[in-house]
This record gives C-alpha cells, structure tokens and sequence, in this order.
C-alpha cells in the first residue's frame, strides 16, 4: 500500500498550522485558574452537531468489477475528500479519472479493498466499531468544551479511515476536515500490530477511549508544534506539561493514564514517587541538560525511564515518558501561583527555565 510521506502531508496542512496558532494566540479565553479539569465548564448553552462519516464502510462496499461508477458515486456523497483520500494521503495519481485502467486503480485502490489480509481489517474494524456513537459523544464534549474556551474555532467534520495498519492515528487536514484511521485504535487484543512493528508499550494508545485525547493532541501539537533545538531537559517537560494542561481543560475528567497512555500500575508509581523522581533529574543534572540523546528519552513514549530503576529490576514500572508527566505537575504548581494566568497566556508563554520552579514555587510530593 502506498502512503503519502508525512512530509507531503504536511504541505498540505501548513496553512491550517497558521489559523490554528493564530486562533489560540488571539481569542480571549476565561480565566483558567480555577480548577475545572475534574468538572469541566458549563458547556449546556453551547450548541454543536458534529458530523460524522464512516468513509472506511462506504469504501469498502465498493464493487471491484464496477469500479468508476462506484468511485462516481462516492464523489457525489464526498466531493472534496473522495480525491483527497485517493491523490494525498493514497498517492493513487487518480486526478479524478476513476477508469479501471488507471494504474492507481489496477495497482492500487483494487487491491486495497479486495486484499485478503485488508478486507480483514476492515472486517475487524467493523465488529469493533458497528458505529461510532460513543466516540462521537466524547469527541462532541470535548469539541464543547474547545468552543467555550476558544469559540471562534471551526468544529470539523470527522471522517473515520481504514489506512491498513499505516500507523497514523488521527490528523487535522484543513480547519472543516479531521480524520481518525480507527485500524490504529482497535484495542490490547488486536494480534496484527506487532506486524507492523507497533511496540508493545503503545497499546495503551490503541483504545477506543484514546480516541479524543489524539484527536485533540493533534490540534495542540499543529498549533504548537515542540521545539527542540537547543532546549534542555525542563524546557522540553514544560512544553509537554502544558500540553497535558491543556488536554486536562479540552478533556476534564479524563485520567492521566489514559491522556499519557500509562497504565494502571505505571500511574500509580508516578503519583507515589514525585519526588523521587524529580530528585533523580536533579541529582543527575538532567535538567538543563540539552543533550538530545540522553534527554529526549524523557519526553517521549517508550517502555521505561532510563536510569530510574535498578538495573536490577527484571521488570520497570516507570514509563519512558515520566518527564511530560512531570513537566505537568509543574504546570499545574505554577498555574496555582498564578491565579490571572488564563490558559490563553499560558500556551503563548515560553518560560525561563532558570527562574521558572521558583516562580513556580514547586515541591514535589
């Protein structure tokens, strides 16, 4: 199967990068000081019809002999996303011509929709999801509770993909388009991701439920995207840490083990070993470390923080990415110092990483 290159992708969504930063930078938010990340805001007066559409059924039920009348008629109900899928993220080169003479349609979308081991997974796909109501009610209240904060944004439509296993998740093309591959979101007991190299310690990320928070990570993370170069360790938790804040406004209620995709027993040690954990950066001289191949182990998903545990320890509780969780206690400190800090000014801000756990007056538990 062939995928366009996240690079390509990219191109095409840059323009949707600048509207998402300068919509976040520019719209008046309500103060954030107060904690509604357990309750949330009041968003009953907001009213919201997300629309949704199964484009991986309708693709599927396409029939192989009658190809050009079926992609016909798929133009009819997805006129602007139909070439989209095919063109981009496909790389089919269809440019609307849907003859089944078209190479990209012999060499491409046939065996696409007809392949044994793809007609599988789009079977698989649809025993795990025969609708999509629950996740389209939690995508709705956290699109809710974005509009109460910023309620300019555009709610986009959501279109649901089988990409064969392509590894994507979910991602915003322009402001009315998000798409959601669900063959990324089929569970702990789903056989084939080892197959496509998909490490174990990311199942977490493959639940139904995690569904919004990659939804809504992928929003912040075009607005803000994370900046490395020349960062060191506490900059790169910061940025991260603000990130989990703000999924904690978008996604109230939602545990961290489910934001971070930590299970049980890795959350629980996190939550016992603040301080232990926040000690160890310090006592090793991590945090104004900006030596990417010790730092950014830290700040991203893998099966255990190096250095933590004894080497002892057959088996690691600490998750790879301890320091965004980390990074977002320190937030939450500091936006407890700061009671006129609105979420709005805490996106904009770049902190200064010498004066910043003062500032923040943090004392790990």
């Amino acid at each position: 199967m062939r995928l366009v290159t996240i690079v390509c992708l990219m191109k095409k969504i840059k323009l949707y990068i600048g509207s998402v930063i300068c919509l976040l930078g520019c719209v008046t938010l309500l103060n954030s000081c107060t904690d509604n990340r357990t309750s949330g805001p009041d968003t009953s007066g907001i009213q919201l019809e997300l629309k949704t559409y199964r484009f991986d059924t309708d693709l599927y039920a396409l029939d192989s002999n009658n190809i050009e009348a079926g992609l016909g008629k798929l133009k009819e109900k997805y006129p602007q996303f139909l070439d989209f899928f095919l063109d981009t993220l496909m790389a089919y080169g269809l440019n609307g011509n849907y003859s089944d003479t078209m190479p990209g349609i012999r060499e491409g979308l046939i065996p696409f929709i007809t392949f044994k081991d793809y007609a599988e997974l789009e079977q698989y796909i649809k025993q795990q999801y025969p609708d999509t109501k629950e996740t389209d009610k939690s995508l709705t209240e956290g699109f809710k509770t974005l509009k109460y904060y910023f309620p300019d944004i555009t709610v986009p439509n959501i279109y649901y993909l089988n990409l064969g296993l392509s590894r994507w998740t979910a991602f915003p093309v322009d402001s009315n388009t998000q798409c959601i591959a669900l063959d990324m979101f089929l569970g702990d007991e789903f056989p084939h991701y080892a197959s496509v190299n998909e490490p174990a310690y990311m199942k977490q990320h493959r639940r139904p439920k995690y569904i919004p928070v990659s939804v809504f990570s992928s929003l912040y993370r075009l607005a803000y995207p994370l900046k490395t170069q020349e960062k060191n360790l506490l900059e790169l938790m910061l940025q991260k840490g603000k990130e989990l804040y703000f999924l904690h406004s978008i996604l109230p209620g939602t545990p961290d083990s489910v934001l971070l995709g930590f299970n049980a027993e890795q959350t629980k040690w996190c939550e016992e070993n603040e301080a232990f954990v926040y000690n160890f950066f310090v006592r090793n001289e991590l945090l104004f470390n900006k030596e990417a191949m010790t730092i950014m182990s830290y700040i991203t998903d893998g099966p255990f923080a190096r250095g933590i545990e004894p080497p002892s320890n057959e088996k690691k509780v600490t998750p790879g990415n301890i320091g965004t969780w980390l990074g977002y206690k320190m937030i939450i400190s500091y936006m407890q110092q700061h009671k006129d800090m609105t979420l709005q000014k805490l996106l904009a801000t770049e902190f200064n990483p010498t004066t910043f756990l003062a500032d923040a007056k943090y004392k790990p538990r």
